[in-house]
């Protein structure tokens, strides 16, 4: 390897380095400050070069985010992320309860068709949804192919689970929270 080689080799941006210039070409971009086919020719130049000149000259133009506002961004999402989740823990304590039924021959349908043991008329809802039977010592709910899924405590439901008092289960965007007679 020749000394030209190798100060090519290390001249070559790294991944980080890349999506450090692809977020100050968003950023701007956003902001309004470069054109959307400016915007896309910076980006796709941005994906192909081999020179960390090259990328730094691509933004050398633009303001970039320092360290502050890295910080306050890191701030803002932080504290947004916590908001979403109070939000999540206040909306899934104000549920509608969902009775578990009485054990019998026959599950619980779920969904929007009239003939179902719990109608939901919601579009959101399939016409044949879901449906809750007791097995045995356990209740067990199954999603019989909904289009928006079945939820069980946050998880979307692929075939069947076992559920207990107390889990959230969401049928498309309409929740309940299971509860014992």
């Amino acid at each position: 390897m020749t000394s030209s080689e190798l100060r090519t080799h290390s001249d070559r941006p790294s991944d980080a380095d890349r999506e450090r210039a692809i977020e100050v070409l968003k950023e701007n971009a956003v902001r309004g400050r470069l054109s959307h086919e400016t915007f896309l020719q910076r980006m796709e130049i941005a994906m192909v070069t081999r020179g960390q000149a090259e990328l730094d000259a691509l933004v050398a133009d633009l303001p970039s985010g320092g360290r502050m506002v890295r910080w306050a961004t890191g701030v803002v999402s932080t504290a947004s992320a916590f908001t979403m989740r109070l939000r999540k823990a206040w909306w899934a304590e104000r549920l509608p309860k969902l009775m578990l039924p009485e054990p019998g021959p026959y599950p619980l349908r779920i969904g929007r068709d009239y003939a179902s043991g719990l109608r939901i008329g919601d579009d959101s809802v399939s016409r044949v949804h879901a449906e809750l039977r007791r097995e045995g010592d356990v209740w067990v709910l199954r999603d019989l192919g909904s289009m928006n899924g079945t939820w069980v405590n946050g998880q979307r439901l692929t075939g069947a689970a076992e559920v207990r008092p107390g889990d959230l289960v969401t049928f498309g965007r309409i929740g309940f929270r299971l509860a014992d007679r």
